[in-house]
């Protein structure tokens, strides 16, 4: 496999306030790697640094073999690495159809800009028959749907998903999960997965990295970690 995404010895910052210690991971193309941990471990400023808006202060963050410590949040996304934030933050004032606009706004292919609007409608038919609709308007899963396809819609190699399942009734986290999955295996995606639920990231993950207080702690395959008896204990209920 090529290796896609790389943290090494990352140690990352709020202020003086220090959230990640000596944090290495690595993810290969055509992966689905899952972050789990409880709330305030550290995750989603895992997913910050990598996208550049929280700073690296030591170590590095390598996208395709280089180094992407200092480069913008866009241009990362023009070379393929894409964010879907917790809170989803769509466009609540813009349609369906304007957002997944929005999505693609550093292409200049229409003809493939169409093709993957189809594409993210077929993933997501009540976005089809919603497209002339604001999104703000939408129900909490629907939005999310909107935010996962509105990243679709820049053609990403690797896609950052931060909480999917938070707010969203089991019914809709279920067929998110399942749409995840899809996407990484009929659409040649890479995935980040953080995660509170652990039990189902783990369950569509391909391997596993437990964070606690800012450090990893534990890292196996999926299939592995959910028999781990200290994941059962404190993150699967069991």
């Amino acid at each position: 496999m090529t290796r896609l995404l790389e943290l090494k010895g990352v140690n990352s910052f709020y202020g003086n306030i220090q959230a990640l210690y000596d944090i290495s991971l690595h993810i290969d193309s055509g992966e689905i790697i899952t972050l789990i941990g409880a709330n305030g471990a550290g995750k989603s400023t895992t997913l910050m640094t990598v996208c550049g808006v929280v700073q690296a202060r030591d170590g590095q963050v390598l996208y395709q073999g280089d180094p992407i410590t200092r480069v913008s949040p866009e241009k990362l996304v023009a070379r393929g690495i894409c964010q879907v934030p917790e809170g989803r933050l769509i466009f609540p004032e813009l349609t369906v159809q304007e957002n997944l606009d929005m999505g693609a706004f550093l292409r200049n292919d229409s003809d493939g800009i169409r093709r993957d609007m189809e594409m993210c409608f077929g993933l997501f038919p009540i976005l089809a028959a919603r497209r002339k609709q604001q999104g703000g308007t939408l129900s909490g899963g629907e939005q999310q749907m909107l935010a996962i396809a509105r990243a679709l819609m820049a053609k990403p190699r690797l896609l950052l998903l931060d909480e999917p399942s938070m707010g969203l009734a089991p019914l809709v986290v279920r067929q998110i999960f399942e749409i995840i999955q899809k996407v990484n295996a009929e659409h040649n995606t890479t995935i980040f997965l953080v995660e509170q639920n652990a039990n189902l990231a783990l369950k569509i993950g391909h391997r596993g990295y437990v964070m606690e207080n800012g450090r990893i702690v534990l890292s196996d395959t999926c299939d592995r970690l959910l028999t781990n008896e200290q994941v059962k204990k404190a993150y699967l209920g069991l």
